[in-house]
């Protein structure tokens, strides 16, 4: 999802699906014997336990401040000219500082709640291309990417 909300932000104009969702932006780190690690969480582990961690999080740390660092930037480089440096900033801040767990779905109606301009007006042609492309079906993965079109009012 974070993919999809950063080509989202660079848009000019964010238009989704009423069941559609997108992601927080906050960078993850691959740590050895750990997996990939949200950066946000490895920061906070540090500043809250700094007698506890060994030079490896410590190094890791740092890392994962300057991860933040730039993926907030440049958020805040791809909002600015829409939304302007202060609101810009704190849509950076949330998407990017560790705000959600990285898997949680942003809905329409969150993204409307922080201030984003975004608006649930697919054209009917999105839908008509989206059926040019059916997704097969994992049972090992239900959902993964599955898309589902929303109901439309005439088949309602």
């Amino acid at each position: 999802m974070s993919g999809g909300t950063l080509i989202a932000l660079a848009a000019d104009e964010i238009i989704m699906d009423p069941n559609a969702v997108l992601g927080p932006v906050d960078p993850q780190i691959q740590i050895p014997d750990m997996g990939v690690v949200p950066a946000p969480s490895i920061v906070r582990t540090v500043e809250e336990h700094p007698d506890k961690v060994g030079d490896k999080l410590l190094l890791f740390a740092d890392v994962a401040k300057k991860a933040i660092k730039q993926v907030e930037d440049f958020v805040f480089e791809l909002l600015r000219d829409k939304y302007g440096d202060d609101k810009s900033k704190e849509l950076a801040r949330v998407l990017s500082s560790g705000v959600w767990t990285h898997d949680y779905p942003i809905t329409y109606e969150k993204l409307k709640e922080l201030g984003l301009k975004v608006s649930t007006n697919v054209p009917a042609e999105v839908y008509e291309l989206m059926n040019l492309y059916p997704q097969p079906s994992n049972p090992l993965r239900p959902g993964s990417g599955l898309f589902m079109p929303s109901l439309t009012k005439k088949e309602v």
